[in-house]
């Protein structure tokens, strides 16, 4: 069975307490009741209240609650708001004892999630503080795997908030192990699609020495970027060797496919696991869908995804609903965009009051300017001098002159033999 419901308590055990939206309309006619039956006090005479007596609560907001004893014991008793889930130390003249109540089964269900096994095997603090930040009082879509053996034991649900499943989402932030990962693959794949989809292919490289026109699409530093290797303003420049021919047909391709994707993406579903490096299709600020691959979770509430758009290196927090599936055949076009770091200079002598990159600071926001002017929308080329460790090239102007040697005229980078 599937069906929405809202998360009206995180246990500290990290039972996850819920309301289905089909029991709201009876909770708001109880708790009316409720109201209209009690308008007095709590109980202000002595009472010896007893391990599991049902009564009515007086909550922090003056509203009275269907309870029940966990622990009775000096001026304050352990109670547990039945219809919500929550567990607190009340006072007990906040308290009634009544049996007018009993007879309607409690509106929320305490839950566990399917085949997932935490690490240590029960929920550290910081896992139930995260189950807590991420879903109290958030509407989510239930479904129900397996029924408890004893009635009032918790049932075993696969829960999605946003799409997503909680199962994969503690599991990816080490929380836990999610035993049944069958059933989860199923649930992430479109039909058709194979189990786990493979990582992009990159394109294959020029020979060391060779010099290939190409053209930058991101510039992460001075010294770091991601280059186009066969740019279409140079094969309408230059007469079509066929390796260019093929290319460029290949990059026609690749743009028709996803001009047809951008058409059907309403039909491809939305993400709902979530691996590092996983190719998928991301909705960027143009309105358009591009390939990309995942490689973090940035925040929690709501949650936002890091990811690399593959064809031009740049990079992007966005929301899970801007996340879909990739479909397979997208994924054997080789990516566009290949990162390489350039040869043959260094950062300036480092200067405190000079403004830094943040996740560079050997380099000036000046310079990083600079190398912006230098290659943004230019046709250039280049030359590889290794391939390992990393990709690294020397990058050429048109006439020949290294790109860097305007910064180091500028005094903002040093040569480096």
């Amino acid at each position: 069975k599937i069906f929405q419901a809202v998360v009206s308590c995180i246990g500290r055990d990290g039972t996850i307490y819920i309301i289905p939206k089909s029991f709201e309309i009876e909770l708001n006619k109880l708790m009316t009741e409720i109201q209209s039956n009690f308008k007095c006090l709590g109980l202000l005479e002595p009472y010896c209240w007893k391990k599991g007596e049902a009564c009515v609560v007086r909550g922090s907001d003056t509203m009275w609650y269907r309870g029940k004893v966990v622990e009775p014991g000096g001026s304050t008793l352990q109670v547990q708001y039945i219809d919500h889930g929550c567990i607190e130390r009340i006072p007990q003249c906040h308290l009634y004892p009544t049996t007018l109540y009993t007879a309607v089964p409690p509106f929320c269900i305490p839950c566990q999630l399917y085949k997932t096994v935490p690490i240590g095997n029960f929920w550290q603090q910081d896992a139930v503080d995260c189950l807590q930040e991420l879903l109290t009082n958030e509407e989510v879509e239930i479904h129900v795997q397996e029924l408890p053996d004893n009635p009032w034991g918790k049932l075993s649900i696969s829960l999605y908030f946003g799409g997503m499943s909680l199962s994969s989402f503690m599991a990816y932030q080490k929380y836990c192990v999610a035993e049944d990962c069958q059933d989860i693959s199923e649930l992430e794949l479109p039909e058709g699609d194979i189990p786990v989809p493979p990582s992009y292919m990159l394109p294959p490289l020029p020979i060391p020495g060779d010099t290939f026109p190409v053209r930058v699409t991101h510039l992460v530093s001075p010294k770091e970027v991601y280059i186009c290797l066969d740019p279409s303003t140079n094969l309408v420049k230059q007469s079509a060797t066929e390796g260019d021919a093929n290319c460029d047909s290949e990059l026609e391709t690749l743009d028709e496919a996803l001009k047809w994707c951008n058409k059907s993406v309403e039909s491809f579903p939305f993400l709902t696991h979530f691996r590092t490096e996983m190719p998928c299709l991301v909705e960027y600020q143009d309105g358009l869908w591009y390939r990309a691959k995942l490689l973090s979770i940035e925040e929690f509430d709501p949650v936002k995804i890091l990811v690399q758009f593959v064809d031009y290196g740049s990079f992007s927090v966005v929301p899970t609903s801007r996340l879909r599936h990739i479909p397979y055949h997208l994924l054997k076009y080789p990516v566009q965009a290949v990162r390489a770091l350039l040869a043959g200079f260094k950062p300036a002598l480092y200067d405190k009051n000079v403004k830094r990159i943040p996740y560079c600071p050997e380099w000036s926001v000046e310079a990083l300017w600079a190398m912006m002017e230098c290659v943004e929308g230019k046709q250039l080329s280049a030359s590889i001098l290794a391939l390992s460790p990393e990709v690294t090239i020397s990058l050429y102007e048109d006439d020949q002159n290294l790109v860097h040697m305007k910064l180091i005229e500028m005094g903002l980078a040093e040569l480096d033999e």
